[in-house]
């Protein structure tokens, strides 16, 4: 807890965003500098409510030990907080920027009042660590003689990584992308998640023993059987990394392309020369239409807007969510309400209103003779997705980005093995022990689970990295 009256004294108050008039020329992160006394006031807000349900199964994933840290940070010992923080959570500095907080959305406070700024507070702890230099490489225990071979370098692999390497063991991380990092390095573009943080923090590992191979595509480069005869484990934290497209009439129009490849072209190009190869694909001066909406979808539209598109529509198939939580989403609940992320903001900024249209569904994909994408034919639908006679309607495009979610993993890896899938096509393991069909091989979060937060993938990483050395070493000391 914080000040004990101090949820009746401080009204929530979050840390702004940078303009959107001046954020939208450069692809630098969004937010602004922390005010350490406006946070300690914010830490004052945390109650001492007996049963943090911050910390719960519908609170914080990796159960982060919140009201100790409001505490600490309230009375001023940041290294402390840090501490804290660290017990719990590998990443802070990427979980304080990308995840949703669903601690916040738990937060008992937010039963009759505006819940703790939970996440600026995790943000600004973590951020003042590595400006004072209290954030250095995890100590190792002595080795094991123990090799575990992590296939991906998304947040699942990385956390596994750093755990399985303080317990002892030589760890090898193998990504597929010529940077490290995942979903992290090209699934969340720079203005949200700065690719030095990642490098930063990736660095650490590397000084700690942890050793990276990238341009490593496991089951096509690498032959798998070979890591698993070569290393005593292998976890695999591919991801969910399918797709989901829209196969309606038009879809092999040409500027129609899947979310994450606008995502990963931008954020590759912006690394290798600033955009100046031109090895992206570009919004500028384009109709741009977004279908899907999510987080990947805010990431689309503000990528589109900082290129200079022309007009931005964003197409939502379910209903305008409401303002308030519904009756059938209580509390600790994830609140299913109408939100203005960062991207919507710089749309209406630009374009004077918020860019989403609700209970939408495209129908055709319009192109010339050429196969150009000209435009997208729509209906309307209700709550129930039934599409409403006479509301149809042609939108003019030049850009469509797909941003439907993740199905499943890739499944080159396991067909090559004969490892068994679950009926979502995701690799069968289960979360007690996180062990496959194929002996010596474990999986983890989106390939195990199916798309998720980066916080949960985080959390999964963990709990994998615990079984995997406790099956190597018949007990284990991680937690």
């Amino acid at each position: 807890m914080g000040k004990p009256t101090g949820f009746k004294e401080y009204e929530r108050k979050t840390e702004p965003y940078r303009d959107p008039a001046v954020r939208l020329v450069d692809f630098d992160e969004i937010y602004t500098e922390h005010d350490e006394s406006h946070l300690q006031t914010q830490g004052a807000r945390c109650m001492d409510c007996g049963v943090p349900f911050c910390q719960s199964n519908n609170g914080c994933p990796v159960y982060n030990l919140i009201p100790e840290w409001n505490d600490l940070v309230y009375n001023g010992r940041w290294r402390d907080a840090l501490d804290r923080l660290h017990t719990t959570n590998n990443f802070p500095e990427f979980t304080g920027r990308v995840c949703p907080a669903p601690c916040e959305g738990a937060c008992v406070l937010g039963i009759t009042s505006p819940a703790v700024t939970i996440k600026n507070i995790e943000a600004a702890i973590i951020d003042r660590g590595f400006e004072e230099g209290w954030v250095t490489p995890r100590p190792t225990a002595e080795s094991t003689g123990k090799s575990i071979a992590v296939i991906g370098s998304g947040p699942c692999g990385l956390a596994a990584a750093e755990q399985l390497n303080t317990a002892g063991h030589k760890v090898t991380v193998y990504e597929r992308a010529d940077r490290l990092g995942g979903l992290l390095m090209y699934g969340i573009p720079n203005m949200k998640l700065d690719k030095g943080i990642v490098e930063r923090r990736i660095q650490l590992m590397r000084d700690a023993g942890v050793e990276f191979i990238v341009n490593a595509d496991v089951g096509k480069d690498i032959d798998p059987a070979k890591l698993i005869a070569d290393n005593d484990a292998v976890l695999l934290a591919t991801g969910a990394t399918l797709a989901r497209d829209l196969p309606i009439p038009g879809r092999d129009a040409k500027g129609i392309h899947m979310a994450m490849e606008f995502l990963t072209a931008n954020t590759k190009s912006l690394l290798d020369s600033g955009l100046e190869d031109g090895a992206y694909i570009s919004a500028k001066d384009k109709n741009v239409i977004v279908i899907g909406g999510g987080d990947t979808g805010a990431d689309c539209i503000g990528t589109s807007l900082r290129h200079g598109c022309k007009s931005l529509v964003n197409f939502e198939l379910l209903p305008k969510p409401p303002a308030e939580r519904a009756e059938n989403n209580p509390w600790p609940l994830w609140p299913r309400i109408y939100r203005v992320d960062y991207a919507h903001a710089e749309a209406a900024d630009v374009y004077g209103d918020d860019p989403r249209v609700y209970s939408i569904m495209s129908k055709e994909f319009l192109k010339d003779e050429d196969g150009n994408l000209t435009g997208v034919v729509t209906v309307n639908v209700d709550e129930n997705i039934k599409e409403i006679p006479g509301t149809e309607k042609t939108w003019e495009a030049d850009l469509i980005m797909l941003s439907l979610g993740f199905l499943q993993p890739e499944h080159y890896i396991n067909e090559s093995l004969g490892m068994d899938i679950d009926e979502r096509g995701n690799f069968r393991a289960t979360k007690q022990d996180y062990r496959t069909s194929v002996p010596k091989v474990y999986a983890a979060a989106d390939c195990r689970r199916g798309q998720d937060l980066v916080v949960r993938a985080i959390n999964e990483g963990r709990e994998a990295a615990r079984e995997i050395d406790r099956d190597l070493m018949g007990s284990t000391e991680l937690p």
